[in-house]
């Protein structure tokens, strides 16, 4: 059976749309979980001094974005490879404190020099942007599924790709600011790993930044894959 003459054609793609909409949302929202777990949490960089005697404590460090954490590990004696005191997951006594600069009173000596704290706000600032914009991008579409609203989707899609450019500048201001600690004569730390919130902060960056582009083509206009199709969605003259 043919449409009748005038009628509008719909293409199988146009009907996969909103399918396509809630795949690509769902893979968003991982990335947006990712994303909050690396600025809440304090496992971005570990830290650690040269282990100059053995049977004895050392003091390890892990941070974030906003907490220090130092952890007093009780060494014994190392593999010839192994330097540092460590690793961080030793048992030993732990203590947290937010840094000095977001919190006046607290005290952080890592990070009493001007550019590391520089460095820190830095970073703390723009992953406060990516989670602005995450949230705002996950309005956007919410109110697109709700209204039936699809013009919304494409400032969402944008808000997202801001969000994961956001993170990936968080990322590297943060491993610029753990290779001048590491570099710098004022600091006792000689070893350094990048632990799972900077993981959670990378991979969020690659779903946001790649789900983003993709909502953003899902949202767009299908062009006509033949030259006659525009001339049928046509309203018919009277």
């Amino acid at each position: 059976r043919h449409a009748p003459p005038g009628a509008p054609v719909r293409s199988g793609m146009d009907e996969s749309k909103p399918l396509k909409v809630r795949l690509t949302f769902s893979v968003i929202l991982v990335g947006v979980s990712l994303l909050f777990a690396a600025v809440v949490t304090d496992h971005w960089a570990v830290l650690s001094p040269k282990v100059e005697e053995y049977n004895a404590t050392c003091e390890a460090a892990h941070f974030g974005l906003w907490r220090l954490c130092t952890k007093r590990i009780f060494m014994q004696e190392q593999s010839p490879k192994e330097k540092g005191c460590g690793p961080i997951s030793l048992p030993g006594e732990h203590n947290c404190s937010y840094f000095k600069h977001f919190t006046p009173g607290q005290s952080s000596e890592i990070f009493e020099v001007t550019t590391q704290k520089e460095y820190s706000i830095s970073a703390a600032a723009i992953a406060i942007f990516s989670v602005g914009f995450a949230i705002i991008g996950t309005i956007c579409v919410l109110l697109s599924f709700r209204k039936k609203k699809d013009y919304l989707l494409k400032p969402a899609s944008m808000f997202y790709t801001f969000a994961g450019l956001c993170i990936i500048i968080s990322v590297e201001v943060m491993r610029q600011s753990v290779k001048r600690m590491i570099d710098s004569k004022e600091t006792v730390w000689i070893e350094y790993s990048y632990s799972w919130s900077f993981a959670c902060a990378c991979a969020s960056f690659v779903l946001l930044f790649i789900c983003g582009i993709t909502l953003l083509l899902i949202a767009l206009p299908r062009f006509p894959q033949n030259p006659w199709e525009t001339c049928m969605d046509a309203e018919p003259e009277h």
